[in-house]
């Protein structure tokens, strides 16, 4: 975040920002949406809302934390809307770069608590540490540590699972 430590927050460092960021806020929407449309979409959402709404940051510096936090308003919206939706019958979409992942991988995340999840989708998906994933959550680091080592763990559970394993207490 270099671009900003002696400049204020002009339309220029906003784009150039933008132009840097936009690969890692897609990963983080697919990550929540599962849908390369709608993950399209939450980006471009957050970008002109981040844009529209410039003058209300106050530190150019927390650009990353604000607009990740936008893009998961973006995402949880979308996610709303959908469950208004009557579901058709149509495959889900799929991509064959770095943002596909196994079927079941992707239905184990979707299992998860909406908390967990969240933290799954930041730290692995768009690969933030845990003082990151903290900052956008608005977490303590121990509070996203500990949820990270539950969500492995559950994780690890329903993919032995579902791949015809035995599910065993200790693990």
């Amino acid at each position: 975040m270099g671009i900003f430590r002696k400049r204020p927050l002009n339309k220029e460092s906003y784009l150039t920002f933008i132009t840097e960021y936009k690969s890692i806020m897609f990963k983080i929407a697919y990550g929540y949406l599962s849908s390369e449309a709608d993950a399209m979409e939450a980006v471009d959402e957050a970008v002109y809302l981040g844009y529209a709404n410039m003058k209300q940051l106050k530190e150019p510096e927390y650009l990353k934390t604000w607009l990740t936090r936008i893009l998961i308003n973006e995402c949880h919206k979308i996610l709303r809307s959908r469950k208004r939706v009557i579901v058709s019958g149509e495959v889900p979409e799929t991509r064959s770069d770095d943002t596909r992942i196994s079927m079941s991988l992707r239905s184990a995340v979707e299992e998860l608590p909406e908390a967990l999840k969240e933290i799954i989708i930041l730290r692995y998906f768009a690969d933030y540490s845990v003082k990151d994933t903290a900052a956008f959550l608005d977490l303590p680091q121990g509070t996203v540590a500990t949820r990270t080592k539950k969500a492995l763990e559950l994780l690890k559970e329903d993919l032995i699972s579902m791949e015809g394993g035995i599910r065993h207490e200790s693990i």
